[in-house]
């Protein structure tokens, strides 16, 4: 499947003379290959719809060439069916200390997203509601072969997040705001992969980034703080907390679907849910410690 995909690759017409292609390691659910073409280089996205995880991929393109005229991402050079080729970034992955070591600087990405992305949109958007994504994953679990005994009770902590939530304004938003989607080159940072993009509000791009990156009460109020400009009212930061727990049950829920759905080597998808089932347990925790018991 790898060389077949290679060698598609090395035939698409958006290259000039002879290409190298090399596997790139790190997608949980997608092949990337690194494209080197002359003395330029670009990373070639592939992969089909994947309807179990909501993400169709002429959204994700659109997305994408919104986010690169928005200034956040690189440019997309060439799309077809199943790949996607955008411009290499020469930069560093960060990794999940790096989430906590940079909060201004994601913040204020994060902010350029919600504020600008939508104005370059073209074509019909996605909606991302994690409450609604976690009943949709529990729905799977249930029939899955040999079923999953804690469906149910995911899919009630969901609906009690959600009823925990403020209004807030619509904004876009990138929802999947792992370490491995934020690049640095040095002089700033890049925001790749839309494969989750699409309207929602703010706090869950900003609980995803505090679940993903392990963040203490004290990066969660320096996050806010740097989002909104102000010091945090009670019931925004309620909401988000009650947004953390969603985040952490997403990813764990995700990956339980992953396991059953999806196939990428390398990827432990089980290895995946254990580690957010317990970020969950933790987030669940420090929620019931402040607020008391969700109810649900």
């Amino acid at each position: 499947m790898t060389a077949d995909l290679e060698s598609r690759i090395a035939t698409l017409p958006c290259w000039r003379g002879d290409v190298k292609v090399e596997p790139l390691m790190g997608g949980l659910s997608n092949a990337a290959f690194l494209v080197t073409n002359g003395a330029e280089r670009y990373v070639a996205r592939c992969g089909d719809d994947i309807p179990v995880h909501h993400v169709f991929r002429d959204r994700e393109r659109a997305a994408s060439v919104a986010a690169h005229a928005a200034g956040l991402s690189p440019e997309v050079v060439h799309c077809e069916p199943g790949i996607m080729v955008i411009r290499y970034i020469d930069g560093r992955t960060l990794v999940e200390a790096d989430l906590r070591s940079n909060i201004a600087r994601i913040a204020a990405l994060i902010t350029a997203c919600h504020r600008d992305l939508a104005r370059h949109l073209e074509g019909p958007a996605n909606t991302f509601w994690v409450f609604h994504v976690i009943r949709d994953y529990a729905r799977m679990l249930r029939a899955a072969p040999g079923g999953n005994n804690d469906a149910l009770r995911y899919a009630k902590l969901a609906d009690a997040l959600e009823a925990r939530q403020m209004p807030l304004p619509i904004v876009f938003g990138h929802h999947d705001l792992l370490p491995g989607n934020l690049l640095d080159d040095g002089k700033r940072l890049w925001l790749i992969d839309w494969e989750y993009g699409g309207f929602g509000t703010a706090l869950f791009d900003l609980a995803n980034l505090a679940a993903n990156g392990g963040f203490s009460a004290a990066d969660d109020r320096d996050l806010l703080e740097a989002y909104f400009g102000r010091p945090v009212r009670e019931e925004l930061q309620r909401s988000f907390d009650a947004m953390k727990v969603a985040s952490a049950l997403r990813e764990a829920t995700w990956a339980m679907v992953s396991a059953i759905h999806l196939a990428v080597p390398g990827v432990d998808y089980r290895a995946h849910a254990a580690d957010y089932l317990a970020r969950t347990d933790l987030a669940l925790v420090r929620y019931t410690e402040r607020y008391g018991p969700l109810v649900g």
